[in-house]
């Protein structure tokens, strides 16, 4: 519109709060209509140029300042490619469950169990020490290292441990510094979803390798070394997660034998060696001569989420290319850290801790089991551990596995889905149960019941629909 251009530019030349001419007057000033005024004022006001005020005319409206551009993050996805880390199942058994929601998943000793007092104990003598701030030796404090190599065993020795952050940091310095991205990784399947993440996380492809009650299948390990060419394998032979399984000492010995056939190295993730129950076979770092084995021994599981200290044992060219990992990544692991872990581990309050949680895993597996027994027995137990957190469920082939995590969420309960332990396709529904995040055997026994519900409930819609079909 003509008159709405020249208003334009009288308003851009004016100062803001000044009045326009009266309609009348820019009608005897440029010969249009009343029609004309008030549509060129009504495009200028829609614009946010002037201001109009019933009454007492048009108004330069007061300066703006300009908009703030969107931020446009879309070039991002081109530059970043196709190196998607999926997180999702590793935030899910970190996640805190809201008030009144009971967590029948996790990883860790819910906040009674832990050793709170005795660890606030340990860090208050631990930083009381001079040299507590200072820079420690980069593979770790030598009385730490010291008591990873004795705990472990064999022929382990101080010099072939390396301190890092916690079980889940060992395992992605394992990876990166073992094989080299777009190489394949072996792991047993199903297996712990943050070692899928980290081998994702480090270039590598997650291959499968099956188990069963006795844990991995060194048949299936040496043609999986054959077909893939993979020179690495991840393995937790003792109270594997989430199966339960623990590698008999015979089939130890195959694995270890395979491995050394295939001329790979294997992650030996000890995650559970503080929570088994009755006597185990030896770890496989100590049947190892020739270095085969890299052995992650972590606290974090026995103590605290936040007691990330683990022990990194490995020998010859390996562990040098782990703490090259470990120096360029973090420099080391923080000295008051390592102090309060060292305090912890030779206080008395340790092996009492030991004990206690011993006793606790005991009678909450029981009451895990005895529950499930009773009011989910269409829920089949895949094998009853010896120790530790879990308890792994082969569900009716029928069941929709995600839609009962969802309906045992709205019962008030989490639970944890089978899929995100497989590194491919499942082989049907699964859960895997927690029994120690629950703070007390009540809990545990209310959160049992509150699965149930949700399961049968499932499991009778299904019905009705078949019916109804």
């Amino acid at each position: 519109m003509r008159l709405a251009a020249i208003l334009r530019k009288e308003v851009d030349a004016s100062r803001p709060g000044e009045r326009l001419p009266s309609s009348r007057e820019i009608m005897r000033r440029h010969g249009v209509s009343p029609v004309t005024v008030s549509r060129a004022i009504a495009q200028l006001a829609a614009e946010g140029r002037v201001v109009t005020r019933p009454g007492s005319g048009a108004f330069v409206a007061p300066v703006r300042a300009p908009a703030a551009e969107a931020p446009d993050l879309s070039w991002q996805t081109v530059s970043l490619g196709d190196r998607v880390v999926d997180d999702s199942g590793v935030v899910s058994l970190l996640v805190q469950p809201p008030d009144g929601v009971i967590p029948l998943t996790g990883g860790y000793l819910n906040a009674e169990l832990r050793p709170v007092r005795e660890l606030s104990a340990a860090a208050a003598r631990a930083v009381r020490r001079p040299d507590s701030w200072a820079v420690p030796p980069l593979n770790g404090l030598p009385d730490l290292r010291r008591w990873f190599a004795s705990e472990v065993g064999g022929t382990v020795t101080p010099s072939d441990v390396l301190v890092v952050s916690g079980g889940q940091s060992a395992l992605t310095h394992a990876f990166r510094a073992l094989a080299a991205p777009g190489e394949a990784v072996l792991v047993e399947t199903p297996t712990y979803p943050g070692a899928l993440a980290a081998a994702k996380a480090a270039g590598l492809r997650a291959t499968a390798v099956p188990v069963d009650v006795d844990g991995v299948r060194p048949d299936m390990l040496a043609e999986a070394f054959a077909l893939t060419g993979a020179r690495v394998f991840l393995c937790q032979p003792t109270l594997h997660n989430p199966t339960g399984a623990t590698l008999p000492l015979d089939r130890r010995e195959q694995v270890l034998a395979v491995a050394t056939a295939a001329g790979a190295f294997v992650i030996e993730d000890d995650y559970a060696r503080y929570l088994t129950r009755g006597p185990v076979p030896p770890p496989l770092v100590t049947l190892d001569r020739h270095g085969t084995v890299v052995h992650i021994l972590s606290l974090s599981k026995i103590t605290a989420p936040s007691l990330r200290v683990a022990g990194l044992i490995a020998r010859g060219p390996a562990a040098q290319r782990l703490r090259a990992s470990q120096v360029v990544e973090s420099f080391f692991v923080a000295g008051p850290l390592q102090e309060t872990a060292l305090e912890f581990v030779g206080s008395p309050g340790w092996r009492r801790h030991l004990a206690t949680v011993g006793r606790e895993v005991d009678a909450r597996q029981e009451a895990l089991l005895t529950g499930l027994a009773l009011h989910a027995p269409e829920a089949i137990v895949h094998l009853v551990p010896k120790g530790g957190l879990h308890v792994w469920l082969r569900l009716p082939a029928e069941t929709d596995e995600a839609a009962l995590v969802e309906a045992a969420r709205r019962e008030g309960v989490l639970v944890s889905p089978g899929r995100i332990y497989y590194p491919s396709e499942p082989p049907g529904p699964r859960l895997r149960l927690t029994h120690i995040a629950a703070v007390t055997l009540a809990e545990l026994d209310e959160g049992v019941r509150r699965f149930a519900v949700a399961f049968r409930g499932l499991l009778e819609a299904a019905v009705r629909n078949e019916r109804a079909g």
